[in-house]
């Protein structure tokens, strides 16, 4: 599978790196130096290159966005026309200190995103889960007991675009139902985010959901 990333800091580097390890093409696009993508393509290995983000979308099979919230636009404007393409976005809508969200509740950033790409098909993931507990997840994927990952769309080949892309990394997905769900996702990234940055038990840190049955005598 090819996967064009847009926006190489440490959600779409690491996880451009993963992809290609784990025996995708990647396509590695939009970053604010070129030697950064040429070090991820070394990083990744002998599946992945580096280009523009209309390269990248050109040669995608599922387009991984991942960038600052405030960068959204440049980068969609710098890739041209989505048109039938899967777009997975793991962007959270923060403002520029990385603490509140500027879209919620009644929206989202995903639910933005796609009404910018009416013509694409959009899936949201990733956000919930910090960068650094990537590779260690990545390091276990045969193990039986996985982290989760959840992801939300309205549309069925961009589920399982999501879908494939979390189980690439040895996530399991965890399906939240239509888009509108990253309403709820997007502030559990901010949750996740204070788990990971705001206490003392370090930034490696990942949830498992599941159901507790009682067995009642």
């Amino acid at each position: 599978m090819k996967i064009g990333i847009l926006g190489c800091g440490l959600m779409g580097g690491k996880l451009g790196v993963l992809f290609a390890q784990a025996g995708h093409d990647v396509i590695f696009s939009y970053s604010r130096r070129r030697t950064k993508l040429d070090g991820l393509v070394r990083r990744a290995g002998p599946t992945a290159s580096a280009g523009t983000p209309a390269q990248a979308v050109a040669a995608a099979d599922i387009i991984l966005l991942a960038v600052h919230w405030s960068r959204v636009d440049d980068v969609l404007a710098q890739a041209g026309d989505m048109t039938g393409k899967t777009v997975v976005t793991c962007c959270v809508p923060l403002d520029a200190s990385d603490s509140e969200l500027v879209v919620g509740h009644t929206d989202s950033g995903a639910e933005q995103i796609a009404r910018r790409l009416p013509g694409a098909r959009v899936a949201a993931a990733f956000q919930t889960t910090p960068s650094e507990v990537f590779a260690e997840v990545f390091a276990v994927r045969d193990r039986p007991v996985k982290a989760n990952c959840l992801l939300c769309a309205d549309d069925a080949e961009a589920r399982r675009a999501a879908e494939t892309l979390i189980s690439a990394i040895g996530f399991a997905p965890v399906d939240a139902g239509p888009l509108r769900m990253a309403r709820y996702t997007e502030p559990f990234a901010l949750l996740t985010a204070q788990l990971a940055y705001g206490t003392a038990d370090g930034p490696d840190w990942a949830y498992r959901l599941g159901k507790l049955r009682y067995v009642i005598e």
